[in-house]
């Protein structure tokens, strides 16, 4: 079977990512279970994987044997790749993105997430797992942005996911690897082009976050994601990256650049699909003296007293979600366990 075939039978049946490993049959994941596909499919080989390359990439994969990638069939319809070896045997692993960019309705965001989002300057992360929704959430906001406020929005992905269109605002999309070398390259240039609003796809290493601390601290809104299940691990992560002699002087930093943290993870939901459990922080005079004292276990009381002030406790929404009948009873007891 064509990739490309492949590719749009995991899209009808609304997969969300597609494994292929050469000699073996597609799996995909559907509703968060892998699955394998047996009807209509056949063993992958590699030169079905490797139909998907141009020559410059096929060297790469032979070379260094990874290779991140985008692609896009035909019908707009746009996948994240990821190519690899595992016992000398070709792999691939495609995290398939929807052609319409959401919203923030469509995601069920909370409206503190607008609130966040009213502000010009400043650092908002989107945190979670691997494959919980970070990037499609930080594109609905991305996307509310577009639609309200004249900016100059600058994306720095590694692939571009989404394609976004000017509406409101205008853009410039880079990727790494093929319009910059590097996250940190790109955000040390990015001074001088003039940004509102810098999207960072991850902020993966000390010179990458360090950087857009200080973008955030010259007067523009920097957005970007970390793989940290809480508001508290995030901050500790950020703090932690740093050698002790700067800590304390990140800890100023990040108290009062910071507005917010949405932290989230994908739940199955009754009757098919996934939706978020958020927790929401909102920076506030409780919270950057936590921050600037090293009180970090603090702030999870802080969240969890203040849903006057918009912030949302990740138990409180699941209670929320589970009372709404919208997650079963088994879902509801191990999410709440991981919360214990």
């Amino acid at each position: 079977m064509p990739i490309n075939e492949i590719f749009t039978l995991a899209i009808k049946k609304g997969a969300s990512d597609i494994h292929l490993v050469s000699g073996k049959l597609p799996i995909f994941r559907i509703d968060g279970q892998l699955v394998q596909i047996k009807q209509g499919t056949q063993a992958v080989t590699d030169n079905v994987i490797f139909g998907l390359l141009n020559e410059k990439q096929k060297e790469i994969i032979q070379e260094m044997k990874e290779l991140d990638a985008s692609y896009q069939l035909k019908d707009g319809a746009r996948l994240r790749i990821n190519l690899y070896y595992e016992k000398n045997k070709l792999c691939l692993a495609a995290r398939i993105i929807a052609k319409q960019i959401p919203t923030l309705e469509d995601i069920g965001a909370p409206e503190s997430f607008k609130d966040l989002l009213n502000y010009q300057e400043g650092l908002i992360l989107v945190t979670g797992p691997t494959g919980c929704g970070k990037s499609t959430t930080l594109a609905a906001m991305i996307n509310y942005l577009n639609q309200n406020y004249s900016y100059h929005i600058s994306t720095i992905e590694d692939p571009i996911e989404y394609l976004f269109e000017n509406n409101k605002s205008f853009f410039t999309q880079r990727q790494v690897g093929r319009d910059t070398n590097s996250f940190n390259s790109a955000l040390k240039h990015v001074f001088r082009q003039d940004p509102d609003v810098i999207m960072v796809g991850e902020m993966r290493d000390l010179e990458t976050i360090a950087t857009a601390i200080t973008l955030a601290e010259t007067g523009h809104l920097v957005l970007s994601t970390l793989h940290t299940h809480t508001a508290g691990q995030t901050i500790d992560r950020i703090i932690d990256v740093f050698p002790p002699y700067q800590q304390e002087q990140v800890k100023i930093q990040t108290s009062i650049t910071l507005r917010g943290i949405i932290s989230q993870r994908l739940l199955p939901k009754i009757g098919g699909g996934r939706l978020a459990n958020w927790e929401v922080l909102l920076n506030n005079p409780a919270i950057a003296n936590s921050i600037r004292e090293g009180k970090i276990p603090q702030i999870q009381n802080v969240v969890q007293t203040s849903s006057a002030e918009g912030m949302i406790s990740a138990k409180r929404h699941l209670d929320q979600l589970k009372k709404q009948e919208l997650i079963d009873e088994d879902v509801y007891n191990r999410t709440k366990a991981q919360y214990s």
